[in-house]
Formats: C-alpha cells, sequence, structure tokens
C-alpha cells in the first residue's frame, strides 16, 4: 500500500435544522463576533433568516457581507476581507454556495493575517493561520465544506486556486432545510458535480488512498440514489440530507485524491462562458470517461454497484465500465441538463481556446488515470460538442 496522509474539517454537523444552533456552535469555537460570508441572493430570499432568529436569540451580535458573487474576481475577496478587518470580528461563517464558501476560507485567513492573496496561490503557501471558521453549505454539490481548496477569478477568463489544509474549517454544518427552495436544474447541476467528484477521487493517479475510495462509493450510492427525487420533489427534505451528505463525503474524498480531467476540462467553460460549475462538468463527463475506459475500465467496474443496481455485473470489467458510462448519460439526460457544448452557444472555433485553457490546469490533469495531450483534449471537446 502507498503511503499517503488524509486531512479533513475537524467537526461535521450532519442534522436537519441544526442551523438553529449557530449561536451555540460559535460560542463552542469562541466566536463572539461572526461574521457571516453570503451573497445577496441568499439575503433577498430570505435564507439566511435562521441565522438572524438564532444569533438575535442568544443575544449574539454579527455582521454580513452578502456581494460574493459566482466565480468570486479577487477584488470580491479583498473587499470582504478589508470589512473583516474593519470591523475586527473574531470568527467567519461561510453561508451559501462554493463561491461563498471559497470566499469565506480566503476571509478567515487575510482576516488573521499579513499575508496578500496574490502571494498565496498555489499548494501549501500560506504561512499564517486563519480565524475561527464555519461553514454552512445551501447546495449539496461543490463539497467546499471540508476541502482545503478556495478558487479565485484572476483574470477575465482565468483562476488560480489556494490550497492548504489551513483553509479547512472548524465545523462543516450539513442542514436540508436550507436547501428546500433550490431550483430543480441547480439542484441535478450541482448533484452531478457531486458525483464527478466522489468518480474522479476513486480514479484519482497519484493520491488514490483506501479512505478517500470508501467514502467516493459511500458517497455516490447516497447521490445517485437520492438525486432523481431530490430534482423533482424538492420538499423531500430527507432526499436533500442525503444528497448534502453525500456532497460532503465526495468532498472528503478529493480533497485527498483530487479530481482530473473533467474538472480541468470544464474550468475554460466556466470562464469563457460563465457556465456554471456542475453543468460543465456534466458537459463533458461522459466524453471524459470513455477517454478514460482504456486505463480505468477496472476502477469504473469497481463504482458500478454504489452508482446503480441496475447496472448488470455479469461480463468483463470493459463492458460493466461502459454501462456505467451509459447509466450516467441517461442519468444527465433524465435530469433535464443540456448535454452538449452547441445548446449552451458554444461554437466549434472555440474549441482550439477551450483546449489550450484546458491544458494549463496541470494541477488536475496530472491527476487522470490517462496522460492527455492538446489533441485529445480538442477530440473531447470535439465529441460534446
Amino acid at each position: 500500500m502507498k503511503p499517503f496522509i488524509f486531512s479533513t474539517t475537524k467537526s461535521i454537523i450532519s442534522e436537519i435544522g441544526a442551523v438553529k444552533r449557530i449561536a451555540e456552535v460559535c460560542d463552542d469555537l469562541g466566536i463572539s463576533k461572526p461574521l457571516i460570508v453570503t451573497d445577496q441572493g441568499i439575503v433577498n430570499i430570505g435564507l439566511i433568516q435562521p441565522l438572524d432568529i438564532a444569533f438575535k436569540k442568544a443575544g449574539k451580535e454579527y455582521f454580513c457581507f452578502d456581494q460574493v458573487v459566482a466565480d468570486p474576481p479577487e477584488n470580491i475577496v479583498l473587499s470582504a476581507v478589508a470589512y473583516a478587518k474593519e470591523l475586527e470580528v473574531d470568527g467567519i461563517i461561510g453561508f451559501g454556495g462554493g463561491s461563498s464558501l471559497d470566499t469565506a476560507k480566503l476571509v478567515a485567513l487575510l482576516a488573521n493575517s499579513n499575508e496578500q492573496l496574490a502571494d498565496i496561490y498555489g499548494v501549501d503557501v500560506i504561512r499564517g493561520k486563519r480565524l475561527p471558521l464555519i461553514l454552512v453549505p445551501t447546495t449539496a454539490g461543490t463539497g467546499s465544506e471540508v476541502t482545503p481548496i478556495a478558487i479565485v477569478t484572476t483574470g477575465d477568463t482565468t483562476k488560480a486556486g489556494v490550497v492548504s489544509a489551513e483553509l479547512l474549517p472548524d465545523v462543516a454544518l450539513l442542514d436540508a432545510s436550507l436547501t428546500l427552495g433550490l431550483p430543480s436544474h441547480i439542484t441535478a447541476a450541482t448533484g452531478i458535480d457531486a458525483m464527478v467528484h466522489a468518480i474522479e477521487a476513486y480514479t484519482s493517479a497519484i493520491k488514490k488512498n483506501p479512505y478517500s475510495d470508501l467514502l467516493a462509493k459511500q458517497a455516490l450510492t447516497l447521490l445517485s440514489n437520492n438525486i432523481v427525487e431530490a430534482t423533482f420533489n424538492g420538499a423531500n427534505v430527507a432526499a436533500r440530507q442525503a444528497m448534502l451528505l453525500g456532497s460532503c463525503l465526495a468532498g472528503q474524498a478529493f480533497a485527498n485524491a483530487p479530481v482530473a480531467a473533467v474538472h480541468a476540462l470544464a474550468y475554460p467553460l466556466g470562464g469563457h462562458f460563465h457556465i456554471p460549475h456542475g453543468l460543465s462538468n456534466a458537459l463533458v463527463l461522459i466524453q471524459v470517461m470513455n477517454f478514460n475506459l482504456s486505463h480505468s475500465a477496472n476502477l469504473y467496474a469497481e463504482l458500478a454497484p454504489s452508482i446503480s443496481d441496475s447496472i448488470s455485473l455479469d461480463g468483463s470489467n470493459q463492458q460493466i465500465a461502459q454501462a456505467v458510462v451509459v447509466f450516467l448519460e441517461e442519468l444527465i439526460k433524465q435530469l433535464k441538463l443540456p448535454s452538449s457544448l452547441s445548446e449552451m452557444g458554444i461554437g466549434e472555433n472555440d474549441i482550439d481556446t477551450l483546449a489550450k485553457d484546458a491544458m494549463l490546469q496541470t494541477r488536475l490533469l496530472v491527476n487522470n488515470p490517462k496522460p492527455v495531450t492538446l489533441e485529445d483534449i480538442k477530440q473531447i471537446y470535439r465529441q460534446a460538442y
């Protein structure tokens, strides 16, 4: 067995209605003056109200930064950091989707450090210590509440990541009552995103490990058994909670056995065409899996029982793996998600630019079970077109 290190969030609370105890969680961490980092959409639909009620009931003062946007640019992160420093808060609560959680991680660090954002991009560059940090996801997809990664938009079409165990929060709070109003198309796309995390973690070339493998399989069982119900019957709180936990487990898996070519090809779709991350993954998942079959058929076959008991286990690993890919392709259609780049307004003449940008994602591509060339990426995009 290869040596490995497995790191994750210190404490995970998985409980419907747990957000009502947010003041208690803050007290446990010594947070007396928290800053909530979220987006205006969350505030506008009243999703922050349970936090407000809980803090008022406890007589605790709190502040809110609600300017986070999807794929947060550097200036948003820096504005949030400046706000946290001005208020002299002593703890951060990330509340929302992956963008809010990623921003909160960086605010918790930079508000308590003299480090500059521009200086900490990369892996294990951070030297400072963060403020106490609680992350509360309101979508079941990114797994950001248990990953040591924060992604920032650095230019018109470019992104950079900060990767460090220091970004793992003290507490991840999973409460499905916060996801009940999520639209069906977002539920579907973020759910597929979480499934991709589990699949790519299980097939990760460099840091695949037994803990991540167990988590990836359990994540896929929860996600695949509940994604259709959660998408089309969004009031089913049990299905929503299963999706949240599945996303969390997948996040733990890929935080330690990193994702690969699906994500590498998805990032340029978001950067150039502002396609949401989960949907970007769904648009290239099938084509990347078909590309990887020659090198990972046995691993895909091992995942079959976790993905669906309808997949026949008779036949060779290659046949079972192909059945897994077909099942996932049909699932994406069943969820009524777009299934081609052309549906998203992407032209064939965009493929060269997308491929060049995808090749820049070396941090991800090294994890792919099969080596990927520029021409391979162009061909995968063409197949997805």
